[in-house]
């Protein structure tokens, strides 16, 4: 699976260890940044990655900042996308199955690597199941308000 992926400065060396993870596994990271040890407004990138996974270029998506907070709250601006922060595994599971989460985020500086690896695969094997939670879903696309790009 293609998976599109990106963080502030907080987050570039965990970023690392996750796409090393995901090539391990067979999966294909498309990095949106930021590359380098700079300072990064985490709004931005996380944009960027929730716009393509609005757009289906991507089924999913991680997005890393210090906390998960400001990019999850960044990526679910943007209409269709439910981005979900993920600090365990379970919470990860269910981010999928109930609420069919495309957008995985985490921080940098609340985990670490080996745990935000067991997040990302509890993610990644998990998928949507639908039923009663499918109304749900569904539901929060209606409370979405219309997007107008600048």
């Amino acid at each position: 699976m293609n998976i599109a992926i990106g963080c502030d400065e907080a987050g570039l060396a965990l970023k690392a260890t996750i796409k090393d993870h995901l090539s391990s596994s067979g999966h294909e990271c498309v990095d949106y940044g930021c590359f380098e040890n700079e300072v990064v407004d985490y709004p931005d990138v996380a944009y960027k990655v929730a716009k393509e996974v609005q757009a289906e270029k991507f089924e999913r998506a991680i997005l890393i900042c210090g906390t998960g907070l400001g990019v999850a709250i960044t990526a679910n601006k943007v209409k269709g996308v439910r981005a979900a922060v993920c600090h365990d595994t379970y919470s990860a599971e269910r981010a999928r199955k109930s609420n069919n989460a495309q957008i995985l985020t985490f921080g940098a500086r609340v985990i670490g690597p080996e745990l935000a690896k067991t997040i990302v695969d509890a993610w990644m094997e998990s998928e949507f199941q639908g039923g009663n939670s499918t109304r749900k879903v569904e539901k929060i696309g209606t409370y979405e308000e219309t997007e107008f790009d600048s």
